[in-house]
């Protein structure tokens, strides 16, 4: 078994309310175990004897199914998620800014968007793997950032969802506890 941490995109925000209790009944029906959904943002730790590219298939299928709304999710193993916490070299936490991590299923789709960001005046990010790149936002205005703006065009919806540091060190430590049977 291995475990994994899926990443819901666009939930519990435009419409697509989905109550963490729900989302754990229907994975029931899948071929996941030790299903543990974490904060209301749509972070998931399970284990599986599937593949990550499997795993994200049955999980989006599910969510079409029982939530009736067209889902995407990366998908990353336990220990990978542990390797992007330790290469982020931006704080976890700082009174000026937050840090934030662009999760991606498709890395062309972060190869453009990272490319993009680079024209942004003030920007700073770094790129942690072929499926992640950390930026920083000032604290107050993430959403009124321009790299927010730009990640949140329709053509980057379907492969990529973005996550502060510190709920990537929650997800992190969860997914180890599963990881270990805890």
């Amino acid at each position: 078994m291995t475990s994994y941490a899926v990443f819901l995109r666009g939930i519990n925000v435009g419409g697509i309310t989905i109550k963490m209790a729900d989302l754990k009944e229907a994975l029931k029906s899948r071929p996941f175990d030790g299903v543990k959904t974490l904060l209301a943002s749509g972070n998931v730790v399970l284990t599986s004897d599937l593949e990550p590219a499997a795993v994200k298939k049955e999980f989006e299928a599910c969510l079409r199914e029982a939530f009736g709304y067209d889902a995407w999710v990366v998908v990353l193993t336990a220990s990978r998620v542990a390797e992007l916490v330790e290469a982020c070299h931006y704080p976890a936490d700082d009174k000026a800014t937050h840090t934030y991590i662009t999760l991606a299923s498709d890395t062309a789709a972060l190869d453009e968007l990272f490319s993009a960001g680079e024209s942004l005046d003030g920007m700073e990010q770094t790129r942690l793997g072929p499926e992640a790149s950390a930026w920083l936002a000032p604290a107050g205005g993430t959403l009124d950032s321009p790299f927010s703006k730009l990640s949140a065009k329709p053509k980057y919806k379907a492969s990529t969802t973005t996550r502060n540091l510190r709920t990537m060190v929650k997800v992190r430590d969860a997914a180890s506890a599963t990881e270990r049977g805890d």
